[in-house]
């Protein structure tokens, strides 16, 4: 069983009416957001700054868990599809783990898992 190490590095606390957080920690090397609660035109901005990626740094591998988002709008779309094109062009990866069902659908209705990695579960996400 391969062990993992975990060190959490911020907390981004977006509390508004629907919830949202987002804990963002690094994984062996991995930087991992776990994303709760709605993603709206609300919120958006503090889920656009978590996905922003510092320019010049190492090629960046970001995987995202939506496991606890129960909702997502068009506007935490664009924020993905911004996010991946920042982290493809600097050299490095996307992925989206453990989305709920509603938003599982959501990301297959506009294609955006075709776009973007998604892996039913965080640990899938993080060996693949």
């Amino acid at each position: 069983m391969q062990q993992f190490r975990e060190t959490v590095t911020t907390i981004h606390d977006a509390s508004h009416s629907n919830g949202l957080s987002i804990k963002d920690h690094t994984r062996n090397g991995v930087r991992v957001l776990t994303v709760r609660g709605e993603i709206d035109d609300d919120v958006c901005p503090q889920l656009s700054t978590a996905l922003h990626i510092e320019p010049g740094t190492q090629p960046p591998r970001i995987i995202a868990d939506l496991s606890g988002v129960t909702f997502m709008d068009s506007t935490g779309i664009n924020a993905f599809v911004t996010a991946y094109h920042a982290v493809t062009t600097a050299g490095g990866w996307l992925r989206i783990a453990a989305p709920s069902p509603p938003v599982e659908h959501v990301l297959h209705l506009v294609g955006l898992d075709t776009l973007i990695d998604c892996h039913p579960t965080l640990e899938h996400a993080l060996t693949a």
